[in-house]
């Protein structure tokens, strides 16, 4: 399967068994990042989150606290 990074627009193959693939057929609202765009995003969250300005929220919905 063929896809395509919405951040850089480079073009990398996945495997069809693969999850991620199957997640991003049945549901086009997933969207994917390559891993190097994947690992600078995470780089530069940690940054903010080790500055103490930056509120992480884990979850979008008080419901999800419930459980």
């Amino acid at each position: 399967m063929r896809v395509k990074c919405v951040i850089c627009d480079s073009i990398n193959e996945l495997d069809d068994d693969v999850p991620l693939a199957k997640k991003l057929r049945n549901r086009p609202i997933h969207t994917y990042t390559c891993p190097e765009c994947y690992d600078r995003i995470a780089i530069n969250t940690e940054k903010r989150l080790a500055t103490g300005n930056f509120r992480f929220f884990r979850t979008s919905s008080p419901v999800d606290e419930e459980f």
